[in-house]
């Protein structure tokens, strides 16, 4: 058994050594950050060709995929996020860094569907054709 004070004096290292590691910068997001800023991000409209990444990234969410078209974000050539444009959820990769390319497509979803001039899109009467 230890003598009290010993682990008093012991107790305040402890302290002293987690206070000092919580004051230093964390390194890993920032090489996290520059990996993602170093991918090349496509955002482009879904064709049939996307359709085994599109099963896949709803697979790997564990949700159905829903009929229609899609806006799909592409880092590096890989499909890693998709986002209907009837709406909902997006479906993205959980192994990859997808945060930074979510209100991209939301924004982007939004000028493809927007009813502000009056008009049918095409894209929008193409959305809804498309099983």
């Amino acid at each position: 058994m230890n003598h009290p004070a010993f682990r008093q004096f012991l107790l305040s290292e402890q302290a002293h050594r987690l206070d000092a590691r919580s004051r230093r910068p964390y390194d890993e997001p920032a090489a996290k950050t520059q990996q993602v800023s170093e991918a090349e991000i496509v955002l482009r409209l879904c064709t049939v060709h996307d359709d085994p990444a599109l099963e896949r990234l709803a697979e790997l969410e564990g949700r159905l995929l829903p009929a229609g078209r899609f806006l799909v974000a592409e880092a590096n050539g890989e499909l890693v996020a998709a986002q209907a444009l009837a709406g909902g959820a997006p479906f993205t990769d959980p192994f990859r860094a997808t945060a930074h390319v979510l209100p991209l497509m939301r924004l982007r979803v939004e000028q493809l569907t927007a009813k502000g001039n009056g008009r049918r899109s095409p894209l929008r009467l193409w959305s809804l054709a498309r099983p």
